[in-house]
Order: structure tokens, then sequence, then C-alpha cells
């Protein structure tokens, strides 16, 4: 029987653990000692894959309380231990060849978000039900690149230049880092041409679908990609309140992918 999903291997938490940041103990007084982040992580991981919320997460599995996973999560993206740890493993990628820089497919999902917190909004396409977007980048084989959150009401073009700016510049080769691709890919939700030209701007061709077309040959990695993301069921539904500890889960939901694309290279 193969380990459970929320059990931290050795090749993760030896790119995870020189990110973390160090805590320094009070000589007098320090209190109870924390629990070993590895320790943490597997809770937060327990709740990433089965969706459960963190005050029920189960006591005698040794994860520490849900409390405990959610100031991790909070910590962890306040110091950008995510956003490091998923450009250490695209240049490890990219290092292995197994990148397209050369082009970049972009899209959005919806999802439920009951809580009616910030980065939320009435959906136009369900009947105005409250929901966040989760709008994401990927490269040429589907490998996550950025993702962003908003509010259901935005429209998908508005991000379509911040998700080009939050392309982290891919390391894992000789030269320069490379941070813009070739071409666009989008569909024809992103059908604008003052946002063709902004586009054209960065140097990036836009193949982006006009009316009544459809680019499916190239999009469909984006959407396997989203199929991915949303095999962790924490990501199905919005219950955070606050914006960024969703925004952190969906970054270390890409760390995971795409570091199970690198394992699958052993």
């Amino acid at each position: 029987m193969g380990k459970a999903p929320w059990i931290v291997s050795d090749e993760l938490w030896d790119r995870l653990d020189p990110l973390l940041p160090q805590r320094e103990r009070r000589f007098r007084h320090p209190g109870r000692k924390p629990l070993p982040d590895r320790q943490v992580l597997c809770g937060i991981l327990y709740v990433l894959h089965t969706g459960i919320h963190y005050e029920y997460l189960p006591q005698g599995l040794g994860f520490g309380s849900g409390m405990t996973c959610w100031r991790r999560v909070r910590d962890w993206n306040q110091a950008d231990v995510w956003q490091r740890l998923h450009e250490v493993l695209l240049a490890e990628l990219n290092a292995a060849s197994r990148l397209d820089c050369t082009r970049c497919v972009a899209d959005s999902s919806r999802v439920r978000a009951p809580k009616r917190e910030s980065q939320t909004g009435p959906s136009p396409v369900d009947r105005g039900r409250v929901g966040s977007k989760h709008h994401l980048i990927t490269d040429g084989h589907g490998t996550s690149l950025a993702v962003l959150l908003t509010g259901g009401n935005r429209n998908d073009v508005t991000q379509l230049l911040p998700l080009l700016s939050a392309i982290p510049p891919v390391r894992g080769r000789v030269g320069r880092s490379r941070r813009n691709p070739d071409s666009l890919f989008a569909d024809r939700d992103y059908d604008h041409d003052i946002y063709r030209d902004q586009v054209r701007a960065h140097g990036i061709v836009p193949a982006i679908a006009r009316r009544g077309t459809g680019l499916g040959t190239y999009r469909w990695v984006v959407k396997r990609s989203f199929a991915w993301l949303y095999g962790f069921r924490r990501l199905r539904i919005r219950w955070e309140r606050r914006a960024d500890i969703h925004e952190a889960v969906l970054k270390l939901a890409c760390c995971l992918l795409t570091h199970r694309q690198l394992r699958a290279l052993c």
C-alpha cells in the first residue's frame, strides 16, 4: 500500500525546509516548544486533500491543532515560501527540458464562496451566486506558472496582463532567466483588441480566439491543469474568509503538481 498523499516526502521536504522562516524562541519564558514544521505541513496537506475544515482536523494523527496549521499557512505565505518553492521546482523542470517556455495558455474557473468575503462576487453565469475565480496560466505542457484569485464577477480579460506579470523568471539553464513566452493562447473570453495590443507591447504574440471560433487543440492543457487542481478537495469550494489564505493553498497546490511532474522524471 502506498503512502497517504498528505505524508511529506523527503524529496519535497529537502526543497522546502531551507525556505521556511526560522522562529526565535525567547530566552526567558520560552513557552511550549512549537510543533515541528514537517508535521504541521502534513496537517496542511491533509486539509488540502480531504477538504476538511481546519477546526475538525483529527488530533490523533499528530498534525497539531487546526489553528496551528492555519497559522503556519498564513505565516509561510507572508514569508513568500510557496512562491519561492514554486520557482525552485520550475527551475528544476526547466533544467530537465520539461518546460515549454515558448508559449503559455491562460484560462479561468469559478468556485462557490459561501462566506461572501473579500475577492468574491456574483457570478454572471450561475444565477448570481456568490463565488470566486481562479485565473491560471500554464506553459505549453500544462505546468502551472502563476495563479490569481478574484471575485466571481471579474471579467477574464482584465486579468490577462496581471497573469503575465505574475509569471516568475524561470531559471535552470545557462543565460538570462526567461520570463515572457513567445506566444499566448486564450479562448474567446479574452477577445478584445485593446488587450491584444497590450500583449504585443510585451513582445508576445497573442493567439486569442475570435467570437465563434475556438483553440481547443492548444487549450486542453490548461483545462487538464484545472482538473488536477480540483483533485484537491479544498479548492473546489472557497471556505476561507481571507483571500490571502485561499490564494496560499492555491499556490501550494500548484507546487505539489509541479513536484509531481518532477517525480515522474525519476
